[in-house]
């Protein structure tokens, strides 16, 4: 799915994964954020994270995305809670961006929420992330399980490889593999799933109402003719997701 897709897609939404504003705010207990700590969010889409928690614990930070339309969005919304002054959004490559090596400028907190394709995977974009942490910092990292072994069928039809995703406990095992230590996590349900996934069914929808002639119509009409399906058939009864935090 190339990027203008989930621009049009995720238009709606504030946060762009399967977390609800009530369990993003519980990460930020479970943290145990506090005033002062330095936050490196990488694949930070609309930067609600941020926003939010810069809002409620008086953090800094910098958002890195790729979208020049989610960065937009970002800094709106910085400006709409008061919080512009502790943030800063850049445009970049997050896959690239690791400006220090757990240096003086390291940062208290690295996440990147829900895009392990930075790193070709879970345990590369742990590696990466790594880069930029302090030794005693923490990294919270987004990533989908299986909760039980999925048919055949619906590898192809959720677009995934036999081996992206692991289960729950594999998960684990591969956190530990880059010597990390799973110290926390919130998990998203059924119900984080539907208000991410379904939401982007009417957007897209009306999307195509207004655009019919757009290049892209088609292959958006394709898209949520498979996200429909793909999530109804598959995804809301084989596919977890969750926020692991792990101390590097």
């Amino acid at each position: 799915m190339s990027l203008r897709y989930h621009e049009i897609a995720e238009a709606g939404h504030r946060i762009l994964n399967p977390i609800t504003l009530d369990k993003l705010m519980l990460l930020g207990e479970v943290c145990r954020v506090r005033t002062s700590q330095r936050h490196l969010d990488l694949c930070c889409g609309k930067g609600e994270l941020l926003c939010q928690w810069a809002k409620a614990y008086g953090i800094t930070g910098t958002g890195v995305d790729i979208s020049g339309y989610f960065l937009g969005e970002a800094a709106a919304r910085a400006q709409e809670l008061g919080v512009a002054g502790a943030l800063r959004f850049v445009r970049a490559d997050a896959a690239t961006y690791a400006p220090t090596d757990g240096g003086d400028d390291a940062y208290d907190i690295v996440s990147c929420i829900g895009a392990t394709w930075i790193g070709d995977g879970l345990v590369g974009t742990l590696d990466l992330m790594r880069r930029a942490v302090h030794p005693d910092g923490l990294l919270l990292v987004g990533e989908p399980y299986w909760i039980t072994e999925p048919p055949d069928a619906a590898y192809e039809s959720m677009g995934v490889g036999r081996d992206q995703l692991t289960s729950l406990y594999g998960t684990l095992e591969r956190i530990e593999s880059t010597g990390g230590s799973l110290v926390e996590m919130v998990l998203a349900d059924g119900d984080s799933w539907d208000r991410y996934v379904a939401p982007q069914w009417w957007t897209i929808t009306q999307w195509l109402a207004a655009n019919p002639d757009d290049p892209d119509a088609e292959a958006m009409r394709e898209f949520l003719d498979l996200a429909r399906r793909s999530h109804l058939a598959y995804g809301r009864q084989y596919l977890g997701w969750g926020v692991f935090v792990v101390r590097p």
